[in-house]
């Protein structure tokens, strides 16, 4: 077991996890970020993710599944914390967590997102918020995506509000953050050449069909766009289909995020009925 290193002031170790929280630029350079909370922290370690420190209160006993997560990460390092700063990078006002670690960030590599005949993809165009992110990643979580891509000029996946929307999730589906729509379409195109045919699917209100309507059993890109303009001019170009979610009632759109988990649902579903009636996916 690690040695134990004890904080008790804003000391400059505690200043630079602190400064995680907020600065982007920060994480980035740092190449890491903090994750609370059960069972995120028990996902992420599930799923291989490098941690490089847990922070724990210093005033009090360690419950079972504290004392577990050290006893299964011998060699990370441990950082026995006051509870009052360790409630401040918890950015609670009652309470600390129990533990926070510190997580690696894994590259920004599109071949992290395994592609196989009945992939499905979403792409998250410029999106302004860090919490719709974080539910979009638990939304293709829940309904078997297998990865998300945020293009362009974004909200940050390692925000903290982004990953405490996902509850998890992000440990269990990759997420990877590209400068523009070309990188993803040169890594389509690479997969096409490798025999699986991906269809790209824009989500907006004028498409040529309603999503129950249309064929989603195919290996499917799906595209959202940024919560307040939409898809770009530039994604709804290279979308090979765009279609709509039909609506009543006097809204007129939905959320982002609500957006993607209701075309998502209806991926889930489409697939579900192709394999209960002997098609398969992508048929």
């Amino acid at each position: 077991m690690a040695a134990v290193q004890r904080i008790s002031s804003r000391n400059a170790r505690f200043q630079v996890w602190q400064a995680l929280l907020s600065n982007r630029n920060k994480r980035q350079r740092a190449g890491e970020f903090l994750v609370q909370g059960v069972r995120p922290i028990t996902l992420a370690v599930d799923h291989g993710w490098p941690v490089r420190a847990l922070i724990h209160d210093s005033a009090r006993p360690l419950s079972h599944w504290a004392q577990d997560l050290l006893q299964r990460l011998p060699l990370t390092e441990r950082v026995s914390m006051a509870p009052e700063l360790l409630a401040e990078l918890g950015e609670k006002e009652e309470a600390a967590p129990e533990v926070i670690a510190v997580l690696e960030m894994p590259a920004d590599d599109l071949n992290r997102i395994q592609v196989g005949p009945d992939f499905l993809g979403v792409v998250f165009d410029r999106p302004t918020g860090p919490g719709n992110i974080g539910s979009i990643i638990r939304s293709a979580d829940a309904f078997g995506a297998d990865g998300l891509i945020v293009t362009g000029h974004a909200a940050d996946v390692y925000d903290p509000k982004s990953v405490r929307a996902s509850t998890g999730s992000l440990f269990a589906l990759p997420a990877v953050r590209v400068p523009s729509q070309r990188e993803v379409m040169e890594w389509v195109e690479t997969q096409r050449a490798h025999g699986v045919p991906i269809v790209v699917v824009g989500t907006d209100e004028h498409g040529e069909a309603d999503i129950y309507d249309f064929d989603l059993t195919r290996p499917t890109l799906l595209l959202i766009g940024n919560e307040t303009s939409g898809l770009s001019a530039a994604w709804k170009g290279l979308a090979d289909h765009l279609v709509r979610i039909p609506m009543t009632g006097s809204a007129s759109s939905l959320n982002a995020a609500n957006a993607a988990t209701a075309v998502l649902y209806e991926v889930s579903r489409q697939r579900a009925h192709s394999f209960k009636t002997g098609g398969g996916a992508g048929t």
